[in-house]
């Protein structure tokens, strides 16, 4: 089990038909493939290299299959505001995500990680603690603020199993408010 402050794990916080749905609409739309694994930005286009955000990486207003997530998170009284940025990452068995805490400057105070496809392991680093490793089933989110969003790293490792147990394609969903 995690013990990091600010971290929350929900699982099955989408249901199977809606889980399939998404991942209809999100294969249904066009892939940028410059980084090691596919991405889609909505929102606002994130800049790796600058590791920033800026009103001129504005895209438009998430697509109403995105918006329904981002009402969903305030419904159930996780978020304020509505998040305004949405990365959706494709991981193959063998890719991962290194070690990093989300741009402080570019998003707000939390951020969520939406699972869908198949399972991963989530680690959280910190030079002070042990690692703290999280596996991010099918249908289940994140919550990161406060320690977990500024003090832990969190990544996923690039490797084809997770405790023997072989990956399978998985999509996140990282939805966030910029801050600008």
């Amino acid at each position: 089990m995690y013990t990091i402050s600010g971290l929350i794990y929900l699982q099955d916080y989408v249901s199977q038909p809606h889980h399939d749905w998404l991942l209809d609409q999100i294969d249904a739309q066009p892939w940028d493939a410059t980084l090691k694994r596919r991405v889609q930005h909505y929102g606002y286009r994130y800049d790796y290299r600058a590791r920033q955000v800026t009103t001129e990486m504005y895209l438009g207003p998430l697509p109403g299959w995105l918006e329904r997530i981002g009402r969903q998170l305030h419904e159930d009284g996780l978020i304020e505001q509505t998040p305004d940025q949405v990365i959706i990452n494709e991981y193959l068995p063998g890719q991962g995500i290194a070690p990093h805490v989300d741009c402080e400057p570019c998003f707000g105070h939390r951020i969520f990680s939406l699972s869908l496809g198949g399972a991963a392991t989530m680690e959280f680093t910190r030079p002070d603690q042990d690692k703290v490793a999280l596996t991010l089933a099918p249908r289940s989110l994140v919550m990161m603020y406060g320690e977990a969003r500024y003090d832990w790293k969190h990544g996923i490792p690039a490797r084809k199993s997770d405790d023997g147990i072989p990956r399978e394609r998985r999509v996140s969903l990282t939805l966030r408010r910029v801050t600008l």
